[in-house]
């Protein structure tokens, strides 16, 4: 008979994996801050040192001489100059998306699924709760980084022409589920997004993100082809004042 692992072994090993799990959640916490950091470093200091620069450069080109030469250089250094300051615009937003927090989640994440289609002429729809999410910030945050990471990998790997994205949002938990219309995934792998293939490294962070916070991530078959990802967060348990 095949022996059993003694009990120590496995609360050694329940132990270690929770471990690892705060470890992961405290590095991804850590990361966010970072970013968001960096982001409003390039608003406050690149940002503004360039349109500085754009206002200063306006003025010069209204005293500069009537020389071809000269408008033709000042004007392809305002067009240089355009191009750095959306460059680091767009820098700042995949560092971070300020309108998670000035606009809270919900705004978030209908914006976002909007300029997905748009950008990649897919029809995108959005169905959210009428009013803002009742969630932490840090649900907030894993909702819209996984909605980004299933989006990228629709438009990498699904060959999708329509993604529904659904938010519900109740007493106990919030639940986003991303369907698409694409090439699906190989039958029985409904198991929790993750393993070995690298394609899927994104949605295991999001997985582990997710864990960290006591909810779930998984990726499965659509029904009616395509692929379905649902995230379940649960909600904190409200302590009540005396």
């Amino acid at each position: 008979m095949p022996m059993s692992v003694p009990a120590p072994q496995e609360h050694h090993d329940a132990q270690r994996s929770a471990d690892l799990s705060e470890l992961l959640g405290h590095v991804h916490t850590c990361w966010d801050n970072e970013r968001r950091s960096l982001s409003r470093q390039l608003h406050d200091s690149l940002g503004s040192s360039l349109t500085a620069l754009t206002m200063h450069l306006g003025l010069l080109m209204q005293k500069l001489p009537d020389d071809q030469a000269l408008q033709d250089r000042a004007g392809h250094m305002k067009k240089l100059l355009g191009q750095i300051v959306e460059t680091n615009r767009q820098m700042q937003i995949k560092l971070w998306n300020d309108k998670l927090e000035f606009l809270g989640v919900r705004v978030a994440l209908g914006e976002l699924v909007e300029q997905f289609g748009q950008q990649h002429n897919i029809r995108a729809r959005s169905s959210l709760p009428d009013d803002e999410l009742d969630c932490p910030r840090s649900h907030g945050i894993v909702l819209l980084h996984t909605l980004e990471e299933a989006l990228r990998n629709i438009v990498a790997h699904a060959g999708a022409t329509e993604v529904d994205v659904i938010v519900d949002d109740n007493e106990d938990e919030v639940m986003m589920t991303v369907k698409d219309n694409g090439v699906g995934i190989a039958a029985g792998s409904s198991a929790p997004a993750g393993g070995a293939d690298p394609v899927k490294f994104g949605l295991r962070m999001a997985r582990e993100r997710a864990a960290y916070l006591g909810g779930t991530l998984t990726l499965a078959p659509g029904q009616a082809g395509g692929a379905t990802l649902t995230m379940i967060l649960p909600k904190p348990a409200r302590v009540e004042s005396t």
